[in-house]
């Protein structure tokens, strides 16, 4: 009897070492700007050449300027990452989209939506986030450059095999609730290392209930929780989403894939190492207070107060109000904001423009709130067209920018000025991970949308 990680797992084992680390092998890498420079003059020092070049997949997003992006980047140290990406890919003979390509975004984004991602694959990217893509039914997960030179020579990675986790999430959720608020939610209840050291497979009727869209949502948080990585059982709604994607297969192919991807799914008597359970109902629109994605609660509940806390829990927490500007106990509806960005790997989806455009329809901006609204690739950007959705926006007031990862991170021109206060739809609140003395509270796009157009943080069933 086996999980679903253990099938794909035991699939990809090439060799165990005893007391050692399995080494395992790989179906897909992806290379961004940041975390691959080292590896390619690793293998450069080396004179080796990648083992399997047509398995790796190469394309900007972290430095990428989410404006004029047909222009030389002004930037000099994002123009040197994003340089050198293209060169290599070029000297190494790899797949590169890069800038103003129609099939460049960001890297998580990518990946699912032109079918490069697929059930019962094992994929690595240096990036902490790859494990978005465990939504597919793939075990994804996040590595250092060294391991990402380590894979380009070899297809191979060494890896200890994590423990496995299963988080059930029983019942549907309510109006207003989305894929995000739930990550947000288990969070608060888990901390940010809950599954620290695990593998997780999200499932329940709530898991089951969302779109494809929402699962890679859910799995994209995975790793604020500590996990390795998250994953979803792949199902109708997972192959309706595959189908006729550009690089999925096609044919006799697609029936081949079809049988082995229906065996994805752990078995009844399966045994996890720890087994989680939550109720959808209690699960409401969620934002942070705090400076960890894990300091999050329910929109219409108060920050917590320092009672019962030990004296470094009480320092740390105080710190994190500090940094905030926030008091324990309080409420935030009615708190000014002054940004409202939309986009990251975790909500720069269609579905997620879908649900921002849903809110702000028939209102206006508010006076006074800076809103990027950025998709997460080209592909993203067009559906946004087609639909109509940048009607919407703009008559709303609001513009769409660029793809690119953007305000989630500093390493770009989106940056959130010290002191300031940001609704994010990103997935880190740390210090500074949106600026110097930036102040991030993460929600969900209709928590987003609803402090936009309200300049104030409100509750987004009011306005739905």
């Amino acid at each position: 009897m086996n999980t679903l990680f253990d099938k794909i797992w035991d699939a990809h084992l090439v060799q165990e070492v005893e007391e050692g680390p399995t080494q395992l092998y790989i179906d897909r890498l992806y290379c961004h700007e940041v975390t691959s420079p080292q590896a390619f003059s690793g293998l450069r020092e080396r004179g080796i050449k990648c083992f399997r070049p047509e398995k790796i997949f190469c394309m900007p997003d972290h430095n990428t300027p989410t404006h004029d992006q047909d222009k030389p980047i002004e930037d000099p140290v994002s123009k040197t990452q994003v340089d050198t990406l293209a060169k290599n890919a070029k000297d190494f003979g790899l797949a590169h989209f890069g800038m103003m390509d129609q099939k460049n975004g960001i890297i998580h984004v990518v990946g699912p939506e032109r079918g490069l991602t697929l059930p019962g694959m094992t994929i690595v990217c240096g990036d902490s986030h790859t494990s978005t893509h465990g939504a597919m039914g793939a075990v994804a997960f996040g590595i250092g450059t060294s391991e990402v030179e380590m894979v380009m020579a070899s297809q191979c990675i060494l890896q200890t095999r994590p423990k496995t986790m299963r988080i059930t999430i029983d019942g549907k959720l309510g109006k207003g609730v989305t894929a995000k608020d739930m990550a947000l939610y288990m969070m608060s209840k888990m901390t940010t290392s809950g599954a620290t050291g695990y593998f997780v497979e999200y499932a329940g009727e709530a898991v089951r209930g969302l779109t494809m869209e929402g699962r890679l949502t859910l799995c994209n948080l995975s790793i604020e929780m500590g996990a390795r990585g998250g994953m979803v059982a792949p199902d109708e709604v997972t192959f309706e989403y595959i189908k006729g994607r550009e690089y999925a297969p096609k044919g006799e192919a697609w029936n081949k894939a079809l049988a082995y991807w229906k065996t994805l799914k752990t078995d009844e008597n399966a045994v996890f190492d720890k087994e989680v359970h939550f109720a959808a109902e209690d699960i409401e629109p969620m934002i942070t207070y705090g400076t960890n994605p894990g300091m999050g609660m329910g929109i219409t509940q108060n920050i917590p107060t320092t009672e019962g806390m030990g004296e470094a829990a009480r320092a740390s927490f105080m710190k994190s109000m500090d940094y905030m500007g926030f008091q324990p106990g309080e409420s935030l509806l009615g708190k000014k904001i002054d940004y409202v960005f939309l986009g990251a790997c975790t909500n720069g989806r269609i579905e997620d423009f879908r649900a921002f455009a849903s809110l702000v329809n028939g209102r206006q901006k508010a006076e006074g709130v800076v809103a990027w609204l950025v998709p997460g690739s080209w592909m993203v950007d067009t559906q946004i067209r087609e639909e109509g959705l940048d009607k919407i926006l703009g008559e709303a007031g609001f513009v769409i920018r660029q793809p690119g990862c953007s305000a989630c991170l500093a390493m770009n021109d989106d940056k959130i000025p010290a002191g300031k206060y940001s609704v994010s739809t990103s997935n880190r609140n740390f210090e500074g991970r949106q600026g110097p003395g930036a102040r991030t509270l993460l929600a969900s796009p209709l928590v987003a949308a609803a402090a936009a157009v309200t300049g104030v943080i409100t509750d987004p069933r009011e306005l739905i």
